[in-house]
């Protein structure tokens, strides 16, 4: 149980050093007035008052192609076009504001396509029992669709795909070995599409619509090159970021592929994701670390992604993330790609069992000490030593409205992220601003912040994906944001 008292410099009986308060700095969108950046920690609020950080690149509407159930087609177009009416805010008053409508709120219309070739209807049949399997008939039927619609791609921007409640059933295979929705993305991962999925019985069917409205329209203006919002650099020194996770494939094979996530810049700008196999080999790997070889390989080709978008240049400072404890063979082949920075910092960070209250005194004997009115605030920092701690990326934050303390938690207690950094040195409050602003970064959610920085949480949910492929060769891949997965800072390309 940790145990702190509310101003760090006063002493302590707990056994632990005192804490420290990281702030968060507010997220960066679109000009103001006076033509300067405007800034906000609300990243809803700031896209009202700002608009978002860079307008979308191809002109003044975003263009939607769509797949649906024949029988669905025009309940999807009627759903899409409600993302242009306004929405009172019914749910979390304290941190969401009304939606205005998608134009006002993202400054360019979404519409769909005037082709109509560009609009594919299923047989409603689709998934009828049959010969073969129902869950392979629909991803048959999606990919042949997408594909189909890739013919077409100066046309449109961005595909919505609506799933009939008829197909819940077969969202998840029982066995866990099938994901309908892992399954499609990872089959267009190689073409760079842009997909949004929509199920019929929950984004249709919602009772919270100003919330499901902030959320999907996110989604649209990212995935179709829009950039919502950018954060704060944590530091004046050019730095890199990347997240690294493992996928396993093959059931009792053990067959890992090692899934890195996008390198981002200082101020979140994403690139592509590498997935490298790693395979057993000739010999069984019972466990996901890598050789110095096949570290450096990854870390080569994420280090070539950075390059080749910053003109050549290597940033000063390179931080990379993983979830599972650093061997000394990977922290070389680290150093073997990116050695060419000035400092490489190789930090492992791994959800907590630890609990805590935050105390406002001492109390008496009677009373014992005083716990504060709130959960311990999102930033704290709580260090074991030079190379390890705790931090809160969850927790009460004065992200609401008009500043007041809010928390996607409610008044539960959230856990902290336990980190240890492998190599670095310097100020452990550098680490923990860098994983405070990368919280803020997932641009298919609207919630102020997730528990995990972008570079990990986008690098698990890689794997995922990737987990559900039977093959996927040894390349550079764009994955859309989607369910927790993104490419921040990233245009389309046709």
């Amino acid at each position: 149980m940790v145990t702190a008292q509310m101003t760090p410099a006063q002493p302590t009986s707990s056994a632990l050093a005192a804490f420290d308060r990281i702030s968060d700095k507010p997220l960066v969108f679109g000009s103001s007035q006076d033509q300067q950046r405007g800034q906000h920690v609300n990243p809803l609020a700031g896209l009202l008052q700002h608009g978002p950080y860079a307008p979308f690149p191809m002109g003044d509407t975003i263009r939607v192609a769509t797949i649906a159930a024949a029988d669905q087609q025009q309940k999807l177009f009627d759903f899409l076009g409600r993302l242009h009416q306004g929405a009172r805010a019914t749910d979390r008053i304290r941190y969401v504001p009304d939606f205005p409508g998608f134009e006002t709120a993202f400054r360019v219309r979404l519409q769909g396509v005037t082709d109509p070739h560009c609009h594919l209807g299923l047989a409603p049949d689709t998934a009828e029992e049959g010969t073969s399997d129902p869950h392979s008939r629909i991803v048959q039927a999606l990919v042949a669709a997408i594909y189909a619609l890739r013919d077409r791609r100066d046309k449109w921007d961005v595909v919505a795909i609506l799933l009939p409640s008829r197909w819940e059933h077969l969202r998840k295979s029982l066995d866990g070995q099938f994901d309908l929705h892992d399954s499609i993305k990872a089959a267009v991962a190689p073409l760079g599409i842009p997909v949004q999925f929509l199920w019929e019985n929950s984004a249709l069917a919602t009772t919270q619509w100003c919330s499901t409205a902030w959320r999907l329209s996110l989604a649209f203006f990212a995935k179709a090159g829009g950039i919502p919002w950018r954060i704060n650099p944590t530091t004046s020194t050019t730095t890199a970021y990347v997240g690294l996770h493992y996928a396993i494939r093959g059931g009792t094979r053990n067959e890992f592929v090692t899934c890195c996530s996008q390198v981002f810049d200082a101020q979140g700008g994403g690139l592509e994701f590498v997935a490298y196999n790693l395979g057993p080999g000739d010999r069984t790997r019972r466990n996901p670390h890598l050789t110095r070889e096949e570290m450096r390989v990854v870390m080569s080709r994420t280090a070539d992604l950075y390059r080749h978008r910053h003109g050549g240049a290597m940033p000063r400072r390179f931080v990379i993330h993983k979830a599972t404890p650093w061997r000394e063979e990977e922290v070389e082949g680290v150093f073997d790609a990116w050695g060419a920075a000035h400092t490489v910092e190789c930090i492992t960070l791994q959800s907590s069992r630890w609990r805590g209250v935050e105390l406002t005194g001492r109390g008496n004997a009677e009373t014992g000490p005083k716990a504060a009115t709130r959960a311990i605030q999102r930033g704290t920092l709580q260090q074991f030593d030079e190379s390890s701690g705790l931090l809160w990326t969850r927790g009460p934050s004065r992200i609401g409205n008009d500043g007041q303390f809010y928390s996607p938690d409610g008044k539960s207690l959230p856990r902290p992220i336990a980190f240890t950094r492998y190599t670095g040195d310097g100020d452990l409050n550098l680490l923990a601003a860098d994983i405070l602003a990368l919280t803020k970064l997932d641009w298919n959610n609207d919630s102020p912040y997730n528990s995990l920085p972008v570079t990990l949480g986008y690098a698990q949910k890689l794997a995922e994906v990737i987990s559900n492929v039977p093959r996927l060769d040894d390349n550079v891949y764009r994955l859309f944001p989607d369910e927790g997965v993104g490419r921040p800072g990233a245009s389309v390309r046709r």
